[in-house]
């Protein structure tokens, strides 16, 4: 009997549990107050992954993406709803208002530490997601904004 496994991924938001803490407490991750505002069209909201509309209501905060307590973790200013949020609209799958929007993916191993990344101009993102991911030692992905260096989203190995 032959078994084939196949590595597949998951793209995600920031987890809806995090955000409800900050909508709870009004504090981000460092403990500091959140700025409410009126977004003006285009900020991508880690939410739903989705550029803001203009007249929502966001909140801007400090979020610390997941990786393992140590040197690598950071805390980072993000755009999310101040709202209920129904989440991706195509959950599982890369943005769609993000494609041709030019990302760097950097890989983490299960220790939380840099294991490398990729520079990407948006065309193909799944092509430089799957490369590294290959990388048997890596374990996820975060998605950074090439000018500012924030969080965009976190590209988690499933296995089928």
């Amino acid at each position: 009997m032959t078994t084939t496994t196949r590595t597949t991924y998951l793209i995600q938001p920031m987890p809806t549990g995090v955000l409800a803490e900050v909508w709870r407490t009004g504090r981000d991750a460092a403990g500091e107050p959140v700025q409410r505002l009126t977004a003006g069209g285009g900020e991508p909201l880690r939410c739903c992954l989705r550029d803001a509309t203009p007249g929502e209501p966001l909140l801007l905060f400090g979020y610390a993406p997941p990786v393992p307590p140590g040197p690598y973790r950071e805390i980072g200013p993000i755009f999310a709803h101040d709202a209920d949020c129904p989440g991706p609209d195509r959950p599982g799958r890369y943005p769609a208002d993000w494609r041709g929007r030019p990302q760097v993916l950097r890989a983490y191993d299960r220790q939380g530490r840099i294991h490398g990344g990729r520079l990407h101009d948006g065309t193909d993102p799944e092509s430089v997601i799957a490369e590294l991911l290959a990388d048997p030692v890596v374990h996820r992905l975060h998605s950074r904004n090439v000018v500012y260096g924030c969080f965009m989203f976190i590209v988690e190995r499933a296995t089928v």
